[in-house]
């Protein structure tokens, strides 16, 4: 009999398992209903019928019969070929087979018989690929792994076959082995073999296929596929350029397919739907990529309260059940109030430290500079509560406070202090009144050992200064072991009633839409956009999930007129760019409104990633490049002059290009 040496213990599936074990996942496969052919109606077809579900077949036409995550008591005796990666080896008798559903322990027989599976076996590099054949057996008493979802069997291999040998790996494909961002992406390939990825890219299709379930089979949505060579389209982002035949025109790749959905609506189709590539060529940040995924929805005769309530329903529908429920309907909030009450239109709700308006305290104050803050058009005075900051902020934090304030806002702060023992530290202390003292305590409710931040100015700037600094408190507070922003919790919040515009940067006696020129008006100011366009709110609401907005839509402009006067008369914009647009609205458009769900942002909130990179399988770097192809790259002057295109090359890359 073999020698049986002690199994490798603490191996384990991880998350990939959790995953392919909820009960949605295998179901996602459905059968096609047999259905006769009917003769054409006059009428428009039903609504397609919900598929049952089976569970997957995850062997099926494949060269192995079980997968490495499936072998339990029951395939006792049972003959199995398994393929996969050679995750670990051990004393000449294990090896652990790891492929995208788990692990299984491979038992080496000892016997001088089987001398050459050994020396097969035992001399592999990690990571080389081999499919075996054996016998599944029960693992000794006492040595079995139940933290192993296999771990009461293994495998006694038969037969031995390596598929391809692995070359020296730049690194190993092990969870606690540390790599850079920029070398994961260098070597993307070997980075998707860990559980963390897999789980993440599994995640991700199986919410994307009950999404689509929910909209086409539950609630008749019509996918549609829109063009990616597209035109220029006025404001928005900046849009990558793509050259044609024809000299000096251009295609533009679209930042989103908005055009194209208002023309499905136009068109008649009443309910669309896309996976939809969007591009936008404004550099990378961890939240962003050149180019990105959004469920872009758009439908007929809708109003808000429809858009709001299919979304929330989708969203549930979709939601991973290892993250436990969501209530609905979620709770909404204006923008002016996201802005009163946390300085951002996004807000992280998961915790407090509201921004309060104190300015009546200080009414009739000594203090010379809140006084003249108060003095001024819009001046206010704000505070946010720090709760037991006496505690935890240190003489550097407020240094870093004021400075980012400062620097970034150009905004001066105060902090006041509510020492544990009952007393006031401040710059400003000596001055306040036991009255102004009560009232701030009547209003911020602060409690001894607590921090008052304050800020005095224009409203505005006040506002996003705090909010800024709110969200800096958090991450100080939490590096220092304080837990404000649960990740387990996944706080949803509608914010509506925006600006239809905003005054430009450059130039602020002009325009720029909030959102985007097709947005429609509320209805309630629809009076005041041909006498004051700065005080219109529109039909734009945005899904802000953990303080990172998830989702933007609204009710879009269906009348001709009132979108040649906000293109041409408010937003200075050549409305000749749009004209297939607007004849298009000018020929029985329906009323229509939609939204874009970020698919990466949503699926990197999820699950708890650091950035939306870990959740593409193929993503750019912070500057755009691809480091595995290393693309963008250069093209010869020749493959450029069919496209009428001279490039001013740099002198090193006109060298290596000529030299080619």
């Amino acid at each position: 009999m073999a020698q049986v040496a002690q199994p490798v213990l603490g191996l384990c599936r991880g998350p990939v398992l959790a995953l392919l074990r909820l009960p949605g996942l295998r179901g996602l496969c459905s059968t096609r209903c047999n259905k006769q052919v009917e003769p054409l109606q006059s009428h428009p077809p039903r609504r397609p019928v919900r598929a049952p579900t089976t569970q997957p077949d995850l062997n099926s036409f494949a060269l192995r019969t079980h997968t490495c995550g499936e072998l339990c008591t029951a395939h006792i005796g049972q003959q199995v070929q398994l393929c996969g990666w050679v995750q670990y080896q051990r004393q000449g008798v294990f090896i652990v087979l790891r492929d995208f559903d788990g692990l299984t322990q491979i038992v080496i027989p000892q016997e001088k018989s089987t001398a050459h599976l050994k020396k097969i076996l035992c001399e592999l590099p990690l990571e080389s690929v081999i499919t075996v054949t054996g016998t599944v057996i029960p693992r000794p008493p006492g040595q079995a792994n139940l933290e192993m979802p296999t771990g009461k069997v293994e495998v006694r291999v038969q037969h031995a076959e390596i598929l391809n040998r692995c070359r020296k790996l730049p690194f190993e494909i092990k969870e606690l082995v540390k790599k850079s961002e920029a070398l994961r992406m260098q070597y993307r390939y070997l980075d998707l073999r860990s559980s963390q990825m897999q789980y993440s890219l599994r995640l991700r299709s199986q919410m994307v296929m009950k999404m689509r379930e929910y909209l086409c089979n539950l609630h008749g949505f019509v996918d549609v596929e829109t063009p990616t060579l597209f035109k220029k389209t006025p404001g928005g982002a900046k849009e990558f350029v793509v050259p044609s035949r024809e000299p000096g025109k251009f295609y533009c790749l679209p930042q989103s397919p908005q055009q194209f959905k208002q023309l499905l609506m136009i068109g008649g189709l009443d309910r669309y739907f896309q996976v939809a590539r969007c591009y936008r060529d404004e550099g990378s940040k961890p939240d962003r990529q050149p180019e990105f995924t959004q469920i872009d929805i758009e439908m007929s005769f809708v109003d808000q309260a429809g858009i709001r309530k299919l979304i929330e329903g989708l969203i549930v529908y979709s939601w991973p059940e290892e993250k436990g429920n969501i209530d609905t309907p979620f709770p909404s909030m204006t923008y002016a109030d996201a802005m009163d009450s946390y300085g951002v239109d996004k807000p992280d709700t998961r915790f407090g430290m509201k921004i309060v308006d104190v300015s009546e305290v200080f009414r009739n104050t000594d203090i010379s500079f809140l006084r003249n803050a108060l003095s001024c058009p819009h001046g206010v005075i704000q505070m946010i509560v720090v709760a037991d900051g006496v505690k935890h902020f240190k003489k550097r934090d407020f240094e870093y406070l004021t400075q980012l304030a400062k620097f970034q806002f150009n905004q001066d702060l105060t902090f006041v202090m509510l020492q544990p023992d009952g007393t006031w530290k401040s710059a400003v202390s000596k001055f306040l009144t036991d009255m102004e003292k009560s009232q701030l305590c009547h209003l911020t409710n602060i409690q001894k050992g607590d921090v008052l931040i304050l800020a005095a100015g224009d409203r505005t700037k006040a506002n996003v200064a705090l909010g800024k600094l709110r969200l800096e408190c958090a991450d100080i507070l939490e590096s220092k072991g304080v837990t404000l922003r649960d990740p387990s919790i996944f706080n949803f919040l509608w914010i509506i009633d925006f600006p239809l515009f905003l005054p430009k940067e450059s130039s602020p006696e002009e325009f720029e839409s909030a959102h985007h020129p097709f947005t429609a008006p509320h209805p309630d100011d629809i009076h005041l956009i041909y006498t004051e366009p700065n005080k219109v709110r529109s039909q734009h609401y945005d899904l802000v999930l953990n303080g990172n907005e998830i989702g933007g839509g609204s009710i879009r402009i269906h009348n001709m007129e009132l979108q040649n006067y906000v293109l041409e008369t408010i937003l200075k914009e050549d409305s000749g760019l749009l004209s297939h647009l607007l004849e298009a609205l000018d020929s029985g458009a329906p009323p229509h409104g939609g939204i874009a769900l970020g698919l990466d942002r949503l699926i990197a909130l999820i699950i708890g990633a650091s950035s939306i990179r870990d959740v593409i399988a193929f993503p750019k770097s912070f500057r755009g490049r691809d480091l595995m192809s290393k693309a963008p790259d250069c093209v010869s002057p020749e493959e450029l002059n069919p496209y009428h295109i001279q490039v001013n090359w740099p002198t090193e890359i006109h060298k290596v290009t000529a030299k080619a």
